[in-house]
């Protein structure tokens, strides 16, 4: 898996990823007009979700390698759903955490929803003073680095972006659709759902 100077938008999946969190961020940012792609972590490109669903991944980790794309900034987004224990072996990649470190520190976006920030983007590198949120019981490790958990469904601080569990999945897309495309860009996606 090669993710240096990555651009574009990739959701990052591993065996018991949570699924509404990864299937509704993926068919949200692509009704933004997003060309999200799915990677799996494994040599696999079938991910078997926290609850039993299998999904195909558009790349296996053999396959994802953007090596050849130059640049890294804000637009660039990678993406970790919760679930365990997927976002436990997602923190798990060293190579993959180290990537993310790498391109958060160049200016990329990462965003991160349920147990996926306490237990990933708690690694990454100046994080104190940024408002986060995260699924209940997960938030000391982003408080330990000094991050401010609120409780809130979804929080944007920067290029960190965040949201609490499944039942918040919505809002965090719509939340990436808008730090990418804007506001009107996002209200119109969030209307079309009758959320």
């Amino acid at each position: 898996m090669n993710t240096t100077d990555m651009k574009g938008v990739f959701l990052f999946l591993a065996n018991g990823f949570e699924e509404i969190e990864a299937l509704a961020t993926v068919d949200i940012l692509r009704r933004g007009g997003i060309d999200v792609k799915t990677v799996s972590i494994d040599h696999d490109r079938t991910v078997k979700g926290a609850h039993g669903i299998p999904v195909i991944a558009d790349w296996n980790r053999d396959e994802f390698d953007t090596s050849q794309i130059a640049g890294s900034g804000q637009e660039d987004v990678m993406i970790f759903p919760g679930g365990l224990p997927g976002a436990k072996n997602l923190a798990d990649d060293y190579y993959l955490m180290e990537q993310m470190k790498k391109h958060f520190a160049d200016g990329g976006t990462v965003a991160a929803i349920c147990a996926a920030p306490g237990l990933v983007a708690s690694q990454l590198p100046d994080i104190e003073g940024k408002k986060v949120t995260c699924y209940d019981g997960f938030e000391e490790a982003l408080m330990n680095e000094g991050a401010e958990y609120t409780g809130e469904p979804t929080e944007t601080d920067g290029n960190l972006i965040t949201g609490r569990g499944p039942g918040c999945a919505v809002r965090f897309a719509v939340e990436i659709v808008r730090k990418l495309k804007g506001d009107e860009v996002a209200e119109k996606v969030f209307a079309g759902l009758l959320a």
